[in-house]
């Protein structure tokens, strides 16, 4: 229990930050664009970067590779900590897509909607399995590697970002991906031994 109450504490946190750093933009005034400097000038018709616009859109891509393959546990999951973990990525990954959205939206980026194939293929295979194998084949790919993946990205394009929406995303998604994978690798370890 002592990891989830930190878990949502830690995810109360960047979703006010997040909501924070989104409202100045919603609520943009001749004034408060002024303040925002280069990126208020030229207001939401700003073109991002390619590389603002690859981190949105690799940002979206893992929330939504998250909650498909989470969904698939909550209905097939055999432990009840399995199925903990998927409803909490359903909840963190569902908000975090929310406002990846928003922005994108304002910004003028188009966002995929649906699994990329090599989550396509996993869904296919998480599909197949039963019990405990579905369980541990869950928690491998989708708990601790796609996490370590994500993690990666999010590292790699929050150093290219710009953009400070889009920064303040990737800054909101890192320390929810960083708890996802350590209570990932935490649950794997005593089944995977």
């Amino acid at each position: 229990m002592q990891k989830s109450k930190t878990l949502k504490g830690l995810l109360a946190v960047s979703a006010v930050a997040v909501m924070f750093s989104t409202v100045g933009v919603q609520a943009q005034t001749p004034t408060s664009a002024a303040q925002n400097g280069a990126a208020g000038q030229t207001g939401s018709s700003a073109r991002l970067s390619s590389g603002d616009e690859k981190a949105l859109k690799d940002m979206a891509q893992a929330d939504i590779n998250e909650i498909a393959a989470a969904k698939i546990a909550l209905s097939k999951a055999q432990s009840s900590e399995v199925k903990t973990f998927a409803q909490q990525m359903v909840e963190d990954h569902g908000g975090a897509l929310t406002k990846v959205q928003t922005v994108a939206q304002q910004k003028g980026v188009a966002l995929p909607t649906e699994p990329d194939a090599k989550h396509k293929t996993m869904a296919a295979k998480l599909e197949k399995q039963s019990g405990d194998a579905f369980d541990k084949m869950y928690m491998e790919n989708a708990g601790t590697k796609d996490h370590k993946m994500v993690l990666s990205t999010l590292q790699s394009d929050s150093r290219k970002i710009k953009d400070p929406d889009v920064k303040a995303l990737a800054d909101a998604h890192t320390p929810v991906v960083e708890q996802h994978l350590k209570s990932a690798q935490q649950m794997s370890m005593p089944a995977g031994k």
